[in-house]
């Protein structure tokens, strides 16, 4: 990691090579994601502007970067209430504040058997950089809701 001027960073990492990063863009985990608890500071690269997908890279391990979407760009009708607890957590004051995505897993044989994480979103604070993995209760949400019906009847 080197800095080219006060609010660029340029990493290397291994999916995308070298890349330049705002500091400003850069989000804390107060929660971890579950399964990465050592890693804390990332931010969102987009790799392919006109994709559905973007990547949290880990500003700690330039190894690891988890792909990124959005319901919306779906058509997937999302809310939740994020409860008291996690809200103070990331000090959120207002809801305009908040971004939120999701996890994809996205197979490398079979893209179109992609699925999204909706009952454990990412969720930040887009003005203090606070940001949270935050795991949903008493929903019927989905931890691998496919993305692209491929047309196939079981």
């Amino acid at each position: 990691m080197t800095t080219q001027d006060t609010d660029i960073l340029t990493i290397e990492t291994k999916k995308f090579g070298t890349v330049d990063v705002n500091k400003n863009a850069i989000f804390n985990f107060v929660s971890p994601i579950i399964g990465f608890n050592e890693h804390k500071n990332y931010t969102i690269i987009d790799y392919k502007p006109d994709s559905p997908f973007k990547w949290l890279q880990s500003m700690e391990d330039m190894d690891l970067a988890f792909p990124v979407t959005l319901c919306s760009f779906f058509n997937i009708d999302y809310q939740f209430d994020i409860p008291d607890e996690e809200a103070q957590k990331l000090d959120i004051q207002n809801p305009d504040d908040v971004f939120v995505c999701n996890i994809a897993n996205i197979p490398m044989s079979n893209p179109q058997g992609a699925t999204i994480n909706m009952l454990a979103p990412i969720v930040i604070n887009i003005k203090n950089k606070k940001a949270m993995q935050l795991v949903l209760k008493n929903t019927d949400f989905q931890v691998r809701y496919k993305l692209f019906d491929n047309g196939l009847k079981e």
